[in-house]
């Protein structure tokens, strides 16, 4: 066999590899919104769930997913922003930063269930919030953490070093620099990271199971004083998340449209994971032709 001809072989066993992922991926995305959708309406959007009568929505589930996502991100991000600035900007090549990313490294890799028993133990007993959304938000951002560090990181990376060296020449100094010129041209891949990590923590179940709790409780959309029990913005109270509400509903579900609502609320968690997909690269790209003139 000559080298063109081990080169097309080689070539097509990639492309088959590539085209059976993106199949399985089809499939099973397929199979999620063939069975969901039908089951998607504007009630089941926005009524709240029911345990034992059939006819019940998501409404509360999903605000719950969107509050936790919010509170998580708004933890987060300062912190991961300063630590991947001292990272690449100010930090020297030595044992405290190698031991610093190899920390952000076991973080990452750490499964959400380890995470979430944390959580449970330092959180909920030790620190005495109990199952809450702050609780939940917590530990989302022990969960988010690494990996939004990482993803900031790698955005400061590619800014050509030419940028820092002519902001240095004008007589700015290194935060200057860093704040006023590198920051900017960083900010569409940072987004694109934020909107990404975002959609993974929207999708997070077994960090909260034992953060944020397993119960929705009735909540009053007219009441947006946060220290009111019933109120949706009450940090304190337990919340059931669309992800943890699937899992609920496929283990001990007993409402006789179990599989209707597990159906449906599976479609809306991967569509919305989906939309968070398509507006990185949407905004991501929109950013970069502005602040490229490109």
């Amino acid at each position: 066999m000559n080298s063109k001809t081990q080169n097309k072989v080689a070539i097509g066993g990639l492309y088959g590899i590539a085209g059976f992922v993106v199949l399985i991926l089809l499939a099973l995305l397929g199979f999620i919104l063939v069975s969901g959708v039908p089951q998607l309406s504007w009630h089941f959007l926005t009524a709240p769930g029911k345990a034992f009568l059939k006819g019940g929505g998501v409404g509360v589930q999903l605000f719950n997913s969107f509050y936790l996502l919010i509170l998580a991100m708004l933890i987060s991000f300062p912190i991961a922003l300063g630590a991947a600035i001292y990272l690449y900007e100010y930090a020297k090549d030595n044992w405290l930063t190698t031991t610093i990313r190899t920390a952000i490294e076991i973080l990452s890799s750490l499964p959400s269930v380890v995470v979430g028993l944390f959580g449970f133990l330092f959180f909920v007993v030790k620190l005495h919030l109990g199952f809450s959304i702050l609780s939940g938000a917590f530990a989302l951002t022990f969960f988010n953490l690494p990996l939004l560090t990482r993803s900031i990181e790698d955005s400061l990376r590619t800014i050509s070093d030419v940028q820092r060296e002519g902001g240095l020449a004008l007589g700015l100094s290194r935060w200057e620099t860093v704040s006023r010129v590198i920051l900017p041209a960083a900010v569409p891949s940072i987004l694109t990271g934020v909107i990404l990590s975002a959609g993974r923590v929207f999708g997070e179940a077994a960090a909260l199971i034992y953060t944020a709790g397993q119960s929705a409780p009735a909540l009053n959309f007219a009441d947006w004083n946060p220290f009111n029990i019933s109120s949706p913005l009450n940090p304190m109270r337990p919340a059931e998340t669309l992800a943890v509400h699937i899992w609920k509903i496929n283990s001990e579900g007993i409402m006789p449209d179990a599989k209707a609502i597990s159906s449906g609320s599976s479609a809306v968690l991967v569509i919305a994971i989906l939309l968070f997909n398509f507006a990185a690269r949407y905004l991501g790209k929109r950013l970069y032709k502005r602040l490229t003139s490109a």
